[in-house]
């Protein structure tokens, strides 16, 4: 038989139980329209993912319970799958199938992540029940995102002893680079391993440091890719599926013949009330949508993220200091992509040691991306603190002390712009920078979102230069480009100054903080030793300048933030 199967990969918002429930009603309208027979949705969609000690308030558990009843009614005619959080004794990572206007079943995550960004443990009870769903004589096993990464998890029970023809999973799996590539692999192997179809349904849309790129697939009992969805966008993904090829496949398999009965543990068959056929429909061709390049994924990201933060804490417009360097650069060129250039203000605030050159180049940058400037010198103010601590300065040589006092006036300046006008504060701080703490507490790391927290320098330049493939011209000027990263605090300073070459620091950050590796291994990758031992203090002694600054998107692995927990206290040395 041929069942036709929606996805609906959806953006919510956190604690908006009735915004999001308003969205899961229209999605469902809309898959009815199109003729499906099943509608899925992402993981606990319903509450937003991850609620967090949200989750630890007894009424948002019963306000999350009240919303999924109210979406029963709405799924006469077909079958509705809703990720949700449900208290049941003790509260589980829930997916609720919802058919035919009432809840039919509770299916309960089995596998609760605890790493990384990830703490379901401290929420959830795991889910221990077998189950399978009967709908139209095609067996159904649903499971929820961590359960399908385990070669021998849910899924597979449910297909080797439950009879599963279809496998649905629904997901909140969030980003990183090269991450939508191999979520794809696993599942086309969960798929040929299985042979079942697998139909997998991804969260999309920003939620702090997290960003869901959507991604939703089909795939074929012989690990084919029949649909995919579109990454960091709302979609829709319908797809007819032929269920017998299941059966036809099966005969071929072998394995499945000589696999171990787990007969002491039966599954439960929940028969699904039939529905009234769905009557002659036009056959649909199943989306494929191209995936995007590495570098063109992350600027996807980025976009994403930032629109996402703005708008869901109520802010429409931002603002950021604009040196003429390239990580303003970039970090402007993301907030006019994703909030319009007319919601962006760059703020430019030379001193005695700004060349003419970088306020030039940002004044260039905002002509080309079209974006209000507001140049407020601040030398004034630089020798008013200079003369205000002469005093107690005295008898002591300059050094970073009048330096940082520079960066501290500029976010003093932006933040009295915030508060006048509510726009949101964007700092343009990169990984490679917060990383090694070169950065002034309470000066440039002043503000209340970070676009770029988790982008190497080098992947700065990147992503600047695919800026400009995309307009087809300099939007980010080719100078800003060529000339050497300085903080402009001092004549003639240069990052180099303070710092290894990015080219160097880069790996050496990414071995350490991503791969965790040692000294002597990273040095065995061919760096110098002293160069890897200083870089590694400086990471380690800055961890208190990193809790102090603002969220950023996460891009990478393993990003400063959930994912990085060092102790600011701490005295062990890496050997």
């Amino acid at each position: 038989m041929t069942l036709r199967i929606a996805l609906a990969q959806i953006n919510v918002t956190v604690g908006d139980l009735e915004g999001n429930r308003d969205k899961i009603v229209a999605r469902t309208e809309e898959a009815r329209r199109m003729g499906a027979d099943i509608v899925v949705f992402p993981e606990m969609c319903l509450t937003g993912y991850p609620p967090e000690d949200l989750l630890l308030k007894p009424d948002f558990i019963e306000a999350a319970r009240h919303a999924l009843h109210q979406l029963a009614p709405g799924t006469r005619g077909l079958t509705a799958i809703v990720g949700t959080a449900y208290a049941d004794g003790d509260l589980h990572n829930t997916a609720a199938v919802l058919h035919d206007g009432k809840i039919a079943a509770l299916y309960y995550k089995h596998y609760l992540p605890n790493y990384g960004v990830f703490d379901e443990d401290r929420y959830f009870e795991a889910g221990r029940q077998r189950l399978v769903l009967v709908r139209d004589d095609v067996l159904v096993g649903i499971s929820i995102c961590e359960d399908i990464w385990y070669p021998d998890g849910p899924p597979e029970a449910q297909a080797l002893h439950g009879g599963a023809d279809l496998l649905i999973n629904i997901s909140a799996s969030p980003y990183y680079m090269g991450r939508g590539q191999a979520r794809e692999r696993m599942l086309r192997t969960r798929a040929a391993d299985n042979t079942a179809i697998v139909a997998y349904c991804n969260l999309v849309g920003g939620q702090d440091e997290l960003v869901f790129d959507g991604h939703s697939m089909i795939c074929g009992p012989q690990g084919e890719l029949i649909a995919r969805g579109m990454q960091f966008e709302e979609d829709m993904v319908v797809a007819d599926l032929d269920v017998r090829q299941v059966f036809r496949w099966r005969l071929y398999d072998p394995r499945r013949r000589k696999a171990t009965r787990d007969d002491d543990m039966p599954f439960e068959r929940i028969e699904l009330p039939p529905l009234r056929p769905a009557g002659d429909r036009e056959p649909r061709q199943a989306p494929v949508a191209p995936l995007l390049d590495p570098v063109p994924e992350v600027y996807r990201a980025l976009v994403l993220g930032t629109r996402d933060y703005v708008h869901k804490n109520g802010f429409q417009k931002v603002l950021l200091g604009l040196s003429g360097g390239v990580d303003s650069s970039l970090t402007a060129a993301l907030a006019a992509d994703a909030l319009g250039p007319e919601n962006v203000i760059g703020v430019a605030m030379p001193t005695r040691y700004s060349s003419s050159h970088s306020l030039e180049d940002a004044l260039q940058l905002a002509d080309n991306l079209g974006l209000r400037l507001l140049t407020v010198p601040i030398d004034d103010t630089f020798q008013a603190f200079l003369d205000m601590l002469a005093p107690a300065f005295d008898g002591r040589a300059p050094d970073v002390t009048e330096e940082n006092l520079q960066p501290r006036i500029r976010g003093t300046l932006l933040m009295a712009l915030s508060n006048k006008f509510g726009w949101l504060v964007l700092t343009t701080g990169n990984k490679s920078e917060i990383g090694v703490g070169y950065s002034t507490l309470y000066g440039d790391t002043a503000g209340g979102f970070a676009v770029i927290k988790d982008v190497p320098k080098m992947l700065v330049y990147q992503l600047s230069r695919y800026r400009n493939e995309v307009a087809g011209r300099d939007v980010i000027p080719q100078r800003v480009l060529d000339k050497a990263p300085t903080a402009e605090l001092r004549p003639n300073q240069k990052d180099s100054d303070s710092l290894p070459e990015y080219p160097a620091l880069d790996p050496i950050l990414h071995a350490y903080v991503e791969d965790s590796c040692s000294p002597a291994e990273i040095a065995a990758r061919g760096f110098d030793s002293a160069t890897v031992h200083r870089v590694i203090h400086l990471v380690d002694r800055n961890e208190y300048k990193r809790r102090q600054g603002p969220p950023g998107v996460k891009i990478t692995p393993r990003a400063f933030g959930k994912d990085w927990r060092l102790p600011i206290t701490n005295r062990y040395v890496p050997g």
